[in-house]
């Protein structure tokens, strides 16, 4: 669903203008090495940062706080962790809250992190390898596209990508849209 949402968000921008897929940065056997190097990078990316902030941590403090001021404090936690990446904006460290507070919001329906590492993981190599667009302020090397962003950065996003400030918004409406009819029970329990 990660690569999902990432598709409809970068078809939305081509549809506007402002996004290019470009041309094949990576030709012959790079592309399957580089793929499968960045699914493992980010496969053990969403493990570190979705155990970190939803897994025990949330659990603990879930004991004294409750479930979702706990998500509401990892998730503004999660967002500022990202201030340290080269080139992130704010609009980019908001986004990153926001998606961590849907990531708890799939721990307390799934009852796992299954689904959040995965989503995680679907959402950073399609967006660092397969579209190659910016992702936290950096573009990474061994991407497949040489794509180009061209527009207003309210709508590209610019630095920190995707799709600018207006669509990631309705980009998360639409992930939360999703998830909630797929899952409508709580099976997380706070005790």
């Amino acid at each position: 669903m990660g690569n999902c949402v990432v598709e409809h968000t970068n078809g939305g921008v081509a549809i506007r203008g402002v996004f290019a897929f470009g041309s094949l940065a990576l030709h012959g056997a790079r592309i399957w090495k580089f793929g499968a190097y960045y699914a493992a990078f980010f496969l053990i990316t969403a493990f570190f940062e979705d155990f970190l902030m939803r897994g025990y941590s949330q659990w603990v403090l879930s004991r004294g706080m409750n479930f979702w001021p706990t998500a509401a404090l990892l998730s503004c936690t999660f967002g500022a962790i990202h201030g340290s990446n080269p080139g992130e904006a704010k609009t980019g460290l908001v986004a990153a809250g926001c998606i961590g507070f849907f990531l708890c919001l799939t721990l307390r329906r799934t009852g796992d992190l299954w689904w959040a590492v995965g989503f995680h993981m679907a959402w950073d190599w399609g967006e660092s390898y397969l579209y190659s667009v910016p992702d936290s302020g950096s573009i990474l090397p061994g991407h497949l596209l040489n794509s180009s962003l061209h527009g207003p950065e309210w709508l590209t996003g610019g630095s920190v990508w995707p799709g600018g400030k207006l669509p990631r918004l309705r980009r998360h409406r639409r992930a939360l849209g999703l998830v909630c009819p797929a899952y409508p029970e709580v099976k997380y329990s706070e005790r």
